[in-house]
């Protein structure tokens, strides 16, 4: 199956989470109460899911992003890779998908993000990790919420064994994280709020986890009490230390943003169309 417009990739998607609907409700419903998620298996047919990841780019051609906090690749700069991967991430964004979403979620303003904010592509190689963190709250301009992460996990056989999977920590940092893993063909979604921790488990495997990723905004935050807050890290449970430096991180770039409403500078992770 030779597809490789977006309108037709969006139709596919589309068709895939409506005639799971009902399923995926009951999914998100049972779990707001803590964070509210979902996935999706065989979202697209294996011609096109297999070759986004013959395609995808080589580390070398990202983004590191490599600290305390973080170990990873991206890439939001969409006409430097090859045409399909923009086409299918772009799909996601498809007004008929966003609404459909839209009424899973029982969100009523429900917005995809053309300018790719922190969205894009993500690699995760050999001992690349994610902290437990919670998202920043707003986009770009802190006129709008994030309320929802897309995930969409395009390495073939990848395995429990492999890490580099999805972790959220219904029950907060300091306890046990759910494990949601990378499945290939899977699309997670899960809800962005003021308590929505999540991360991911460090890659074991000389090898490398693939992510189409958009976010979702909303006029409303998920939560009534919810507040603006930066991108905020901890350390595992376990991990005392960097517990204590990352609070202190989360503490500065909280106190900086109070000073400057838009940051000190502008954040790369756009897509500068120009």
């Amino acid at each position: 199956m030779e597809v490789s417009n977006r309108e037709e990739i969006s139709e596919l998607i589309y068709k895939t989470i409506l005639s799971n609907k009902e399923n995926l409700i009951q999914a998100y419903n049972a779990s707001k109460s803590n964070i509210g998620y979902f996935y999706i298996d065989n979202l697209l047919p294996e011609a096109i899911v297999r070759k986004c990841y013959d395609v995808f780019p080589d580390k070398s051609e990202m983004r590191c992003l490599k600290s305390l906090r973080e170990y990873k690749y991206i890439s939001a700069q969409m006409n430097r890779h090859n045409p399909l991967l923009e086409e299918v991430l772009y799909a996601f964004q498809d007004k008929k998908i966003v609404q459909l979403i839209s009424e899973i979620c029982n969100i009523d303003s429900l917005y995809a993000d053309e300018s790719l904010y922190a969205g894009g592509l993500s690699l995760m190689a050999k001992d690349n990790f994610l902290h437990p963190h919670l998202d920043n709250s707003h986009d770009a301009q802190r006129e709008r919420w994030r309320v929802l992460n897309l995930l969409y996990y395009v390495t073939p056989d990848w395995q429990t064994p492999n890490g580099g999977h999805l972790e959220i920590w219904p029950d907060g940092p300091k306890k046990e994280p759910l494990v949601i893993e990378s499945t290939y063909n899977r699309l997670v979604i899960m809800a962005t709020h003021d308590t929505s921790w999540h991360s991911v488990n460090k890659v074991t495997v000389d090898h490398s986890r693939c992510c189409i990723s958009n976010y979702y905004f909303s006029d409303k935050p998920l939560h009534e009490k919810d507040k603006f807050h930066v991108t905020k890290f901890r350390g595992r449970p376990s991990d005392t230390l960097t517990n204590i430096i990352l609070d202190l991180d989360a503490g500065l770039r909280t106190m900086v943003r109070k000073i400057f409403k838009k940051g000190i500078r502008k954040n790369p992770h756009v897509y500068n169309k120009k």
